[in-house]
């Protein structure tokens, strides 16, 4: 059977790596000229830790990957896809892996006569966002406003602080992060952030680019070279409107990630299960996982995905699993604002079901294997969770085979002790290839089991 996929991003990669391994034929039909990288990472390649070469996710022999290409039209009765060179692509079955794309807010200036961006502001989506970003950064920009308090704004903006540029964040949010965490974690980060050299300015939008600077709605006019645009982003679903498939924010997937049409799939950004989208890459990557399976011939269901965030930015700590904002449930908190630390959890009928952990990771592991496991808790245990371990971190307690260590792939601390290499561990388990937050940890477990 042959398999075509329309995108060459995470989830994209990620399928047909699991396709090929399973002996299935593949096309993946990417628009931009770079193969598969990770977009999470892009921050470190501009912050100047990793390089664009070590970014990139590799695609296994046997993928045929076609660089470059876009994918216009989609016949459904000859099971074609067209191409912008007007050729066409059979497919048995195709699958959507279309991402997501940026909005531009509603700032006057933002776009020039000839339709381009100013020159001086910058989109953060893609490699070469990232590639023209540096390049204006290395040509002398002393200061920048990121635009958007989001989990991208926040890495931007680190990225470009430990450059050496002066930064602010307009955020028109009362707080940062506000999709992902409440007041008072969004308080101790923008104090972190101010700490680090930053200004920030939430409940406030910018409204016009001058000459003079970016202007916005209180009135302040911000004097910088740069303008970079973290804010707003939309499933795209362009391609599955014009071939008449059920679309309402995201394409509409069953539990078997079909579209209306049987032979059609979609994963990803673009994709909607139920009443929701996802928007990071741990779901992506269940799907891509559980997809391949059922186009191999298991019996599977999707059933939504449990999603677990980490903001990737130097000198801040943030994870947040679920829906912190729609939770239902108790609410168990620890903040302590002198030390900058927030931590929140949100337990239904004993279980984790959602959480916030802000200035203090210690124990993110053992409370995302309770919430990854819908581990039923004793009364007082939620709370002990929250309270740090100072003496269980001294002791580096040893971690059964059966923790879950990377939060992205999917990979328990057996498998990473099983690995010879930090590179091994890379390569096989995809280990530290996601938000890359659990690095120190695997080369920890890779050494454990070298040492075994």
């Amino acid at each position: 059977m042959t398999t075509v996929v329309v995108g060459a991003g995470m989830a994209a990669a990620r399928l047909a790596d699991d396709l090929v391994a399973r002996g299935g034929e593949v096309t993946l039909l990417g628009d931009e000229a770079h193969p598969p990288y990770n977009r999470i990472l892009l921050s470190a390649v501009l912050e100047g830790t990793h390089g664009a070469a070590a970014i990139g996710l590799g695609v296994r022999d046997g993928v045929d990957l076609r660089l470059g290409t876009r994918a216009v039209e989609i016949h459904r009765e000859e099971r074609e896809v067209e191409l912008a060179d007007r050729s066409r692509v059979p497919y048995d079955a195709l699958v959507l892996a279309t991402g997501a794309i940026p909005t531009l807010p509603p700032i006057r200036g933002l776009v020039q006569v000839d339709g381009r961006l100013h020159e001086r502001v910058h989109a953060f989506r893609s490699l070469d966002d990232c590639v023209r970003l540096d390049r204006a950064v290395a040509a002398g920009a002393r200061t920048a406003v990121v635009v958007g308090g989001g989990l991208l704004g926040l890495q931007v903006a680190r990225a470009l602080g430990v450059r050496g540029l002066d930064v602010e964040i307009v955020e028109g949010g009362e707080h940062l992060l506000r999709s992902q965490v409440d007041e008072k974690a969004g308080r101790i980060l923008a104090r972190d952030l101010t700490r680090l050299g930053a200004t920030v300015y939430t409940g406030a939008r910018a409204v016009r680019l001058t000459d003079a600077g970016l202007v916005l709605d209180n009135g302040f006019t911000l004097e910088t070279d740069l303008v970079v645009l973290t804010a707003g982003g939309r499933p795209s679903t362009a391609l599955a409107r014009r071939a008449g498939l059920a679309v309402r924010r995201g394409i509409v997937v069953d539990d078997r990630l079909r579209t209306s049409d049987e032979h059609v799939f979609a994963i990803g950004d673009c994709a909607q299960h139920g009443d929701r989208t996802t928007g990071f890459v741990p779901p992506a990557w269940e799907q891509a996982g559980l997809l391949a399976r059922h186009l191999a011939g298991e019996e599977v269901a999707y059933a939504g995905s449990r999603s677990v965030a980490r903001l990737r930015a130097s000198g801040l700590e943030v994870a947040v699993l679920g829906d912190p904002a729609t939770a239902v449930g108790e609410v168990v908190e620890v903040t302590n604002p002198v030390v900058g630390s927030h931590r929140r959890l949100v337990v239904r009928d004993g279980r984790i079901v959602a959480g916030t952990l802000v200035g203090d990771l210690s124990r993110v592991g053992l409370i995302t294997q309770h919430f990854d496991r819908r581990t039923v808790l004793g009364r007082h245990e939620p709370g002990l969770l929250l309270m740090p371990d100072r003496a269980s971190a001294a002791a580096a307690p040893h971690l059964p085979d059966d923790a879950e260590i990377c939060a992205c792939a999917g990979v328990s601390a057996g498998a990473l002790r099983a690995c010879s290499s930090y590179d091994e561990a890379r390569t096989t388990t995809r280990a530290t290839t996601g938000c890359g937050g659990c690095a120190a940890a695997v080369r920890q477990l890779v050494m454990e089991g070298a040492h075994a």
